[in-house]
């Protein structure tokens, strides 16, 4: 049993690999057209409600009391925090240059991680793994660094960077803070509170006015409630429940080289031998950290 739970969690870690890096050009083509607190809260907003009455014709346990607490606190670091700060970025800085900041995720995951007292110490191979995913990376996206400060993008920028400690800290939250009920409701929990919480927040802005569909944005929109968010993010709540935090983590090298094949894949865009040697070091990288998460977990199982 707890091998078929392990061949699930990597399966959903995949998920998140493939899905979450298509996602950047679904956000960008959203906000163009959209305001985009609403655009974020309705988002989730949807997605939770659909995922619950899911669940609930399956059977699943509702979340108590402290259980909602708790998945209300994760679910608005997660997607009240992370995700909208990244929404809100969008509107100024290229995507390029998005998925370049986020690939700091690892790095805020496992080093806050190793600084709790019940958190789990990294070990030399997953430190070389995270390292050579950034490098891969940053050989794939070189060229926009250079736009980091420029005056348009500063202030997405800065959100960028809190989106990624924002979304650490939920990340680590909803790992730690061990809840009663199934991965998947909890996901369809926070998704509903932090829907409705980023909904009354851009109603109270004004932005009702300026919702209005577009064929792009409305596609936009249904391909993230679907692809983003009940199946991303539900795999991406089921993940850390499941596996090492520091390989979960490392959906956020990957995303990037998946948005780079789709582009070659679907629109024909070009691939170079550096990004193809990138997307080699990234891959290594990975390998290297889930090699070293295993270890973690032995010594740990020893120790125990």
């Amino acid at each position: 049993m707890a091998k078929e739970h392990n061949t699930r969690a990597l399966l959903a870690l995949l998920s998140i690999y493939i899905v979450w890096g298509t996602t950047y050009l679904a956000i960008k083509i959203g906000v163009t057209d959209l305001p985009p607190v609403l655009f974020t809260g309705l988002r989730w907003a949807a997605a939770g409600p659909i995922m619950l009455f899911i669940l609930l014709i399956k059977k699943y346990k509702l979340p108590n009391q402290n259980d909602i607490f708790h998945l209300g606190v994760s679910g608005l670091l997660l997607l009240g925090g992370g995700n909208g700060l990244v929404v809100f970025a969008e509107q100024t800085v290229p995507s390029g240059l998005t998925a370049l900041l986020i690939t700091t995720v690892p790095f805020w995951v496992v080093g806050i991680e190793a600084v709790l007292p019940q958190g789990k110490k990294i070990n030399l191979l997953i430190i070389l793994g995270l390292i050579l995913g950034l490098a891969g990376v940053s050989l794939i996206f070189g060229g926009e660094l250079k736009n980091l400060f420029d005056a348009e993008n500063i202030e997405g920028v800065i959100g960028l960077m809190f989106a990624v400690i924002l979304w650490s800290a939920g990340t680590l939250y909803s790992k730690y803070k061990k809840v009663t009920v199934h991965p998947l409701m909890g996901a369809a929990t926070q998704m509903i509170i932090a829907g409705l919480f980023i909904t009354l927040l851009g109603l109270s802005l004004g932005e009702a006015g300026e919702f209005h569909f577009t064929t792009s944005g409305f596609f936009a929109y249904l391909y993230l409630v679907v692809f983003g968010s009940l199946i991303g993010y539900g795999s991406y709540i089921y993940a850390i429940a499941k596996l090492p935090i520091s390989l979960v983590s490392t959906y956020a090298y990957v995303n990037p080289v998946i948005a780079l094949f789709l582009g070659w894949l679907v629109l024909d865009e070009p691939i170079s031998i550096w990004i193809v040697a990138a997307a080699v070091i990234i891959l290594i990288g990975v390998t290297l950290v889930k090699k070293g998460s295993q270890k973690q977990l032995s010594t740990e199982q020893r120790n125990s």
